[in-house]
């Protein structure tokens, strides 16, 4: 990753956190809780691992709203909510620290995980590392 390209990536990361930390308190809708399930994945260190699915849950305070999820600062998906839940599968590529995050209507929350290693077994999968 260039200089430039993680310059930007660390600038849109400050972006989502400066949205969940000073997010305007006037505003009508806002993720009042991010969850990632790890599903069928089980490892010593970490739950979570390349190439398994996992899946990110927002709860909302609006469920009408579209909500954007995020990878260290990188938009995977805007979703639309179903009766105040907005959820969307996430398989990571990368080991190392994620920072998750879900914004809707410029509130968020953010969520930390390590990946390690993820070796898929049908619907499971088996994390080593972390």
């Amino acid at each position: 990753m260039s200089d430039r390209t993680c310059g930007v990536a660390v600038a849109a990361v400050g972006t989502v956190v400066a949205a969940v930390m000073f997010g305007a308190p006037t505003a009508s809708a806002g993720v009042s809780q991010l969850t990632v399930n790890p599903s069928l994945s089980v490892g010593s260190s970490t739950n979570y691992g390349t190439g398994c699915t996992h899946y990110l849950e927002a709860r909302l305070s609006v469920g009408i709203v579209p909500v954007a999820f995020y990878d260290n600062g990188t938009l995977l998906a805007v979703v639309n909510p179903t009766d105040g839940i907005a959820t969307m599968p996430w398989v990571p590529s990368s080991t190392g620290a994620h920072t998750l995050a879900a914004v809707q209507d410029g509130i968020g929350r953010a969520v930390d995980v390590s990946v390690g290693r993820g070796y898929r077994f049908g619907e499971s999968c088996v994390v080593t590392g972390g």
